[in-house]
């Protein structure tokens, strides 16, 4: 059985990695919302979504957060009249992916924030951990 600081740091870690790659999704949503398919009618990129689970840590006896699964968002395209443009099926029409730059702002926000606060516990728990070795070499 681990000891509480051991425990915050191996749950803060598990949230930084979760939060991480959560920013990775939103940042390649993001790159890729002006994407339109490679030829006549093609499909663009398709908004990808990340889902997490709590995975039990049979070392330490914790639930740890885990990437789910990476899926895409079934939303549909938008379609845009644009002719000229290589993507362009016979009636002139594009389709657009189904990236909103609202969401993805959001969502890397609230990741930014969620890491941020993880990372907070562990400085806080090596501060504590610091703590107790200063104390222990004073006795």
């Amino acid at each position: 059985m681990m000891d509480a600081l051991q425990a915050a740091l191996r749950v803060a870690g598990s949230g930084l990695a979760a939060q991480s790659a959560r920013l990775r999704v939103v940042s390649e949503n993001m790159a890729n919302m002006q994407s339109t398919g490679a030829s006549s009618g093609a499909d663009p990129y398709q908004r990808k979504t990340i889902t997490f689970s709590n995975e039990l840590d049979k070392l330490s006896g914790m639930e740890l957060v885990q990437v789910k699964d990476i899926g895409v968002d079934q939303t549909p395209f938008q379609v845009e009249n644009d002719p000229g443009n290589p993507a362009a099926d016979k009636d002139g029409n594009v389709k657009l992916p189904n990236v909103n730059i609202i969401t993805e702002m959001t969502d890397m926000r609230e990741a930014n924030r969620s890491y941020e606060a993880d990372l907070q516990v562990i400085k806080q728990s090596r501060d504590l951990i610091s703590m107790t070795i200063d104390l222990l070499k004073g006795t």
